[in-house]
């Protein structure tokens, strides 16, 4: 099984066939419903675990966790809402879908590269306030989770966008919760096996079970 079926698979076993169809909402209800189902009842990061690794690495304290995830939430909207283009109106009409996992992968590396091109141009302050975060961004793997979910809902092009918007978001809620976390935590008077991504782990596994506790509100 390729990832793309997994991706498929997972969605289906999870949300399952019959999902309510958004016409029977008015527009703004159902963007503001898929926004908050992304940010909330189906967490990337809690619910799905994804983007686990930058996370990991980068919410050591509030300020890092702040600026890779605001950087987040832009590349997950952009992209989701690119790719969603791209596979609509140029993979399946050529009959190319095959092709969606490293097109994706193409569109965010290339996406991630002309925004950190245009800041570093527009506003070294900024470029330099970012640092490695637009860099880790591309091997971020909530963004390419984000665009293959995508594509086994019935969205149009701008309920793709809230989707990676409320997505990112999301991400961006759980980071900044445990980096401010891990920030007042003591860790000298840990055991040694627990520093770092040991009590990280433990951290992200409680917050997981109160986000839990979303599951079922929405489901789109």
């Amino acid at each position: 099984m390729d990832l793309p079926d997994y991706f498929a698979e997972y969605e289906t076993s999870k949300t399952g066939i019959a999902m309510e169809p958004l016409q029977q909402f008015g527009p703004f209800v159902s963007i503001l419903l898929i926004f908050i189902s992304a940010a909330f009842t189906d967490n990337i990061l809690l619910a799905r675990f994804l983007g686990m690794c930058s996370c990991l690495g980068v919410s050591k304290n509030v300020d890092t966790s702040v600026g890779l995830g605001l950087a987040v939430i832009f590349v997950t909207a952009c992209t989701a809402a690119l790719n969603y283009l791209v596979y609509r109106h140029l993979l399946v009409p050529l009959g190319l879908e095959y092709l969606r996992l490293i097109t994706f992968i193409m569109v965010i590396a290339a996406f991630v590269q002309l925004i950190e091109m245009v800041i570093e141009r527009l506003s070294l302050t900024l470029y330099y306030a970012l640092g490695i975060f637009l860099p880790l961004i591309t091997v971020n793997c909530a963004i390419l989770g984000v665009c293959l979910f995508m594509l086994n809902k019935p969205y149009g092009f701008v309920q793709t966008f809230f989707f990676g918007l409320g997505s990112g978001c999301g991400w961006f809620l759980a980071i900044t919760i445990i980096g401010g976390i891990r920030e007042k935590i003591d860790e000298s008077g840990l055991p040694k096996g627990l520093v770092g991504p040991g009590i990280t782990l433990i951290i992200i596994g409680i917050m997981s079970l109160a986000f839990v506790g979303f599951s079922g509100m929405i489901r789109i």
